[in-house]
C-alpha cells in the first residue's frame, strides 16, 4: 500500500507510521529522519539542511521534494511506502502526485486528535524531554500552525476519496488498531 499519515503535532503519527508500515511490511519514510540522517553524517545536504533549520526555516520545497523522490525510486518502496512529514504544503502535494504518476495513494490517514488532551501530552513530555522552549503558548500556536497548514491538504485529499479519519485518541494499541481495520476495509 501507498500511504500517508497526518496529524498534529504530539499525536503519534510517528509512533503509528512506525507500527503501520511493520504490519504491512513497507518502508516508512519520515523527512524528518532523513533529514536527522543527512546532518549527522555531515553530508551536504545535512549542512544545508541544518544552516536553514538553525535560521529557523523550513527547508524549501524543492529540497525535501528532491529528497523524497528519491527515496520512493529506492528498491524497498515498489510494494508500498508509508510517508510521515511529507507533503506539508500543497505545492509538496502536487509534487507528489508527479512524483507517483498514475499509481498515486492508496490512502490517506488523518489522526484526529481532541485538543486539550493533546497539549496536556505535549506539557508532559516537555517536561519529560526538558524542552524549556514548549510551553503551553508554543505548543498551541503550533496546532494553530498546522490546523492551518494542513486544512487544505486535507480537503484535497478528502475530494480525491483518499482520506481515512482515525480517531486518535487512546492507547497506542487502540489507535493501532483502529488503523489496520480501517486500512482492512481499504484493502477489502
Amino acid at each position: 500500500m501507498r500511504l500517508l499519515i497526518m496529524g498534529p503535532p504530539g499525536a503519534g503519527k510517528g509512533t503509528q507510521a512506525v507500527r503501520i508500515a511493520a504490519r504491512l511490511g513497507i518502508p516508512t519514510i519520515s523527512t524528518g529522519d532523513i533529514f536527522r540522517s543527512n546532518i549527522t553524517r555531515g553530508t551536504a545536504l545535512g549542512i544545508e539542511v541544518k544552516r536553514i533549520i538553525d535560521a529557523g526555516d523550513y527547508v524549501p520545497d524543492d529540497v525535501t521534494e528532491a529528497i523524497v523522490a528519491d527515496r520512493l525510486a529506492e528498491a524497498d518502496c515498489a510494494d508500498g511506502f508509508l510517508l510521515d512529514g511529507f507533503p506539508r504544503t500543497t505545492h509538496q502535494v502536487e509534487a507528489l502526485e508527479r512524483i507517483l504518476g498514475s499509481h498515486g495513494l492508496d490512502a490517506v490517514l488523518s489522526l484526529v486528535v481532541d485538543l486539550e488532551p493533546l497539549v496536556a501530552r505535549m506539557l508532559r513530555r516537555a517536561e519529560i524531554e526538558k524542552r524549556p522552549d514548549d510551553n503551553e503558548t508554543t505548543i498551541r500556536h503550533r496546532m494553530e500552525v498546522y490546523t492551518e497548514s494542513t486544512e487544505p491538504l486535507l480537503a484535497h485529499y478528502r475530494a480525491a476519496g483518499l482520506l481515512v479519519e482515525v480517531d486518535g485518541n487512546g492507547t497506542m494499541d487502540e489507535v493501532t488498531d483502529r488503523i489496520a481495520a480501517s486500512l482492512d476495509a481499504i484493502k477489502a
